[in-house]
C-alpha cells in the first residue's frame, strides 16, 4: 500500500459521499506524513512504512472498541466500522500455525534454549509487520511450555 493508493481511496469515498470512510482514510493519511516528517522522507515515503502505520492505526482502533462501554452502541458501532475500514488497507497477517511453522522451522536452535526473552527477540525481528506481537507471544508462550 503506498500513500497514492490511500489519497485515491479518500478521494473516491469523497466523491461517494462516504464521510467515515473518507475521515478514517484521511486519518491514515495525517498519520503516515506525520511519520514520514519525523523520519525525514517527506517526499519518498517507503511502502513500509505506510504499512507500519496502518497497523498501528489498526491496533489502536482495536483497543477503542476492547475499551468502550458497552452501553455506549452508537459509538461503539462507528469504532467497529473504522477498523473494518482500516483492516481493507492493512497488509495480510500471518495466522498462528503459520506462526508456529516460521518459528519451529528457522528458530529451532534458539527455541530449544527455553529462553523466552531470547526467542522473542530473534523471532520479532523475521515477523515484525508480518504478525501481531500478541499473537507471537502467545505462541512462544506455548512452545516453551
Amino acid at each position: 500500500m503506498t500513500i497514492k493508493d490511500l489519497q485515491t481511496e479518500m478521494i473516491a469515498a469523497m466523491k461517494a459521499k462516504e464521510k467515515n470512510r473518507k475521515d478514517t482514510i484521511s486519518g491514515l493519511i495525517a498519520a503516515v506524513k506525520k511519520v514520514a516528517i519525523d523520519e525525514g522522507c517527506r517526499d519518498d515515503i517507503p511502502e513500509s512504512m505506510v504499512e507500519t502505520v496502518i497497523l498501528k492505526e489498526l491496533k489502536t482502533a482495536k483497543e477503542q472498541v476492547e475499551t468502550c462501554p458497552e452501553d455506549r452502541t452508537e459509538l461503539l458501532a462507528e469504532y467497529n466500522e473504522k477498523v473494518n475500514i482500516i483492516s481493507e488497507f492493512a497488509p495480510k497477517q500471518l495466522s498462528a500455525d503459520e506462526i508456529k511453522t516460521i518459528i519451529n522451522e528457522k528458530f529451532s536452535d534458539v527455541l530449544a534454549s527455553g529462553n523466552k526473552g531470547l526467542i522473542m527477540k530473534s523471532v520479532m525481528c523475521e515477523l515484525k509487520g508480518k504478525a501481531d506481537g500478541k499473537l507471537i507471544n502467545q505462541i512462544v508462550a506455548e512452545l516453551c511450555k
